[in-house]
This record gives structure tokens, C-alpha cells and sequence, in this order.
């Protein structure tokens, strides 16, 4: 039982607010390209990626695991990301800082979707059962690839202040 509930039900909790976060976080991070703050958006995918980064910890592990270490860095990065987006209103370096970490997030939270991937599915843990085979390594540099690219598009194109007024 975790938090009053069978860990089947918490894993199948956990999983839905992951998708939420990685669906959200991609929305949030196409935004940041048009220079969109999102607000609502922005609130459920740092909320979402939160609570699955820190519900990861109520899974019972008798030692610190890949997960774990994820988890910690992910909380670090969203932490950033919240002081950056909500203390410091994207004044000044936090409006870059803002855009890197909301990616780094994203792309923690899509690390972890790629390895449960190749652990759950089937057809993907055939191809690399321990983790540790080369198809494993190739998806996640893609993904590693990908996401720097999106980091520095955000950080060049994320100016919110510099809109045009919205028409009436």
C-alpha cells in the first residue's frame, strides 16, 4: 500500500500524471518557441511533473535506483523552473533560465517515458532487455539530441515581453 492505496492503483496514478506532464510539457515548450507564457498550461505541466518526480520516491526500492537519482535531479530543475517562472516573474537571466530548466523537466520526464518504454513493452525490451544494449542508447541520444536543440531554440526564442498587443 502506498498512501492508502494498492500499488497497482498508485503505479496506474503515477503513470497518468507522467503523460499529463510530458503532454503539457511539450505544449509548454512548442510556446516558448512563439514566445507564449501559457499560464494555465505552464501550471499543470510543472505541477504534474512535480508530483510524478516526487511520487517516484513512494515506490518501494531497498536501494537507490536510476529513478531515484532522475527524481532528484528533476525536483532540482523544477524547482529552478518555479523560482524562475513565479518568484522572479522571468525578469532579466530568469526568462533563459526559465526556458532551459521547463526543458530539461520535459526531457526528464521523456527520459524516464523512453526507459519504462524499453522495460514495459515488449517488443522494445526484446531489443534491449538489460537497458544496456545499443537501441537503448541510440533512443535516448536521439532524445538527448532533440531536446538540446529544443533548449536553445527556447532560451533564443522565449522573449514574452516583446509581443505585439493581442487584437480586440
Amino acid at each position: 500500500m502506498i498512501l492508502g492505496m494498492s500499488l497497482s492503483t498508485y503505479t496506474t496514478i503515477h503513470v497518468v500524471l507522467s503523460l499529463i506532464a510530458i503532454f503539457t510539457g511539450f505544449i509548454v515548450v512548442f510556446g516558448l518557441f512563439a514566445s507564449k507564457k501559457l499560464k494555465g498550461m505552464t501550471a499543470i505541466f510543472l505541477l504534474t511533473s512535480v508530483l510524478t518526480s516526487a511520487g517516484g520516491f513512494l515506490f518501494p526500492n531497498d536501494h537507490i535506483t536510476p529513478g531515484i537519482i532522475l527524481g532528484i535531479l528533476s525536483l532540482i530543475v523544477l524547482l529552478i523552473a518555479i523560482i524562475a517562472r513565479y518568484a522572479l516573474h522571468l525578469s532579466g537571466a530568469s526568462r533563459g533560465i526559465y526556458a532551459v530548466t521547463a526543458v530539461m523537466a520535459l526531457y526528464f520526464n521523456f527520459f524516464a517515458l523512453v526507459a519504462q518504454g524499453f522495460g514495459k513493452v515488449p517488443a522494445l525490451h526484446s531489443l534491449a532487455p538489460t537497458g544496456k544494449e545499443p537501441p537503448f542508447f541510440i533512443a535516448q541520444g536521439i532524445a538527448l539530441v532533440m531536446f538540446i536543440v529544443f533548449g536553445i531554440f527556447a532560451a533564443k526564442k522565449f522573449h514574452p515581453g516583446n509581443q505585439p498587443p493581442a487584437r480586440p
